[in-house]
């Protein structure tokens, strides 16, 4: 089986801004949401049933999804493959972040076609020293809210969760 790359734009976005004279966004607790919307595809389900064994009917054949999952539009995309924008969005905004942990709440379900926007946001920030490094060396430990919405306007909660991953810098890349 052939499978074509679908080029889908993931659509970044943050509450803060700055402009070319004032100094980078940096992030604090509470107030910098990053958000990325994303339209998971065929290809995309399909891919990722390849790649991590899981083949489930309920993700690739409407009949089974309808019949045997009770998911009245068909097809259901992996949760995992969801929740995998969280990270995805983390990196983009800090790159050379590490991801520790994550939990997740599956509270409904992702159809293929749904667009759905990830949203990440601070909850705890922490200061330590890098290992190895001289005292003047930070990197912060970041606990954040994760959620992911199916219809952002009509608050349709897909995944609620917590992650937690290090960062080497506050500073929010601007893409």
């Amino acid at each position: 089986m052939r499978l074509g790359r679908a080029v889908l734009p993931l659509v970044r976005t943050r509450t803060t801004t700055t402009s070319a004279s004032s100094p980078p966004a940096v992030l604090t607790v509470g107030d910098a949401v990053l958000r990325e919307r994303r339209r998971f595809t065929e290809t995309d389900v399909a891919a990722y049933a390849a790649v991590s064994g899981d083949r489930n009917p309920v993700h690739l054949d409407d009949a089974v999804a309808r019949e045997v999952g009770g998911f009245a539009r068909g097809r259901v995309v992996h949760g995992m493959l969801v929740a995998s924008l969280f990270p995805s969005v983390i990196a983009a905004c800090f790159p050379g972040a590490v991801y520790v942990s994550q939990s997740l709440r599956f509270a409904a379900p992702v159809y293929v076609g749904d667009e759905v926007v990830a949203q990440v946001e601070a909850l705890h920030i922490r200061k330590t020293a890098a290992a190895g490094s001289s005292a003047t060396s930070h990197r912060y430990v970041v606990k954040f809210a994760t959620k992911c919405f199916t219809a952002e306007e009509e608050g349709s909660l897909a995944i609620d969760g917590e992650a937690m991953a290090i960062l080497p810098t506050l500073e929010l890349r601007d893409d």
